[in-house]
């Protein structure tokens, strides 16, 4: 079920501590499995500590909650760079039936100590990621982990690393059971191709995820050196790309089920500067 506020609720002083009450006196939300929050009114001021909270303290009453999804909100709600999140460190331990979370937002995003024995689906959807929460993610113990999906986004909205973190990221993390990998929407996504594909994971998962970001024919001939000699490989999503026609054709010639949807040209400046965006900053 989704919980959202719209503008008149914003309007009339509605928060999260008031969509946290709305939750918890609806009758109907009782055994049920999914939980999606949206909009919850006063977005632009405060975050959804409250909500994070509330559940943590109430964990009884989400004790069935298996999905749960913070922060789905429209552009035209809230801008993904504007959407304020919260601490989780304590959700890990509140929620044990937890199989999947979505977060969407990083601004005040801390992820804590994550350490969950059912967790099989993680997904960050950001602008730009901070170092902080990669560095939870590389260190985080989720045997069961089966998706992983981090949006990189950019500096100016937030990403406050570089390649050496996403290196030290696939390098150390320790995820036995990803079956697949998304490291996603990036300005550097040719750089971050190389590295996946040195990683110990390309040998391991089903679905490599490399959408929404600068990907371009550098990154395709990685590709097409690579997954060929793969077997474990069975889908590629590279959808929203910078990649030619010709490298769409021998990209979709691979054996295996591909996505290279929504191509994209570079914008180009006077000065020479060539520009690749990735799809989802602000």
């Amino acid at each position: 079920m989704k919980y959202s506020f719209d503008y008149e609720d914003y309007d009339q002083g509605l928060g999260a501590g008031d969509l946290l009450k709305t939750i918890l006196e609806d009758k109907e939300f009782q055994g049920q499995t999914e939980l999606v929050i949206g909009n919850w009114g006063s977005i632009l001021d405060e975050g959804c500590q409250t909500l994070i909270d509330g559940i943590v303290e109430n964990k009884d009453y989400f004790s069935k909650v298996e999905k749960l999804f913070i922060g789905d909100m429209t552009y035209e709600e809230c801008e993904v760079s504007w959407i304020i999140q919260g601490n989780y460190s304590k959700l890990w331990e509140a929620m044990p039936q937890l199989k999947e979370l979505i977060i969407k937002g990083s601004n005040d995003l801390q992820l804590g100590e994550i350490c969950h024995e059912g967790l099989e689906s993680l997904t960050i959807i950001c602008g730009g990621l901070h170092k902080s929460v990669i560095q939870s993610v590389q260190e985080a113990k989720l045997p069961n982990l089966k998706k992983l999906i981090l949006y990189i986004g950019i500096d100016e909205y937030g990403f406050d690393g570089d390649i050496n973190t996403i290196k030290e990221l696939l390098s150390k993390s320790d995820f036995p059971s990803l079956l697949y990998l998304g490291i996603v929407d990036s300005e550097i996504q040719d750089e971050i191709t190389n590295e996946v594909l040195k990683s110990k994971y390309i040998s391991q998962i089903s679905t490599l995820d490399l959408s929404m970001g600068s990907l371009t024919d550098k990154g395709g001939e990685m590709l097409l050196e690579k997954i060929p000699v793969l077997p474990n490989i069975k889908r590629l999503d590279l959808h929203y790309h910078f990649l030619s026609e010709d490298m769409e054709k021998r990209l979709s010639a691979l054996p295996i089920e591909v996505d290279i949807s929504e191509r994209n040209e570079p914008w180009r400046y006077k000065d020479g500067q060539v520009i690749y965006n990735p799809m989802l900053t602000e």
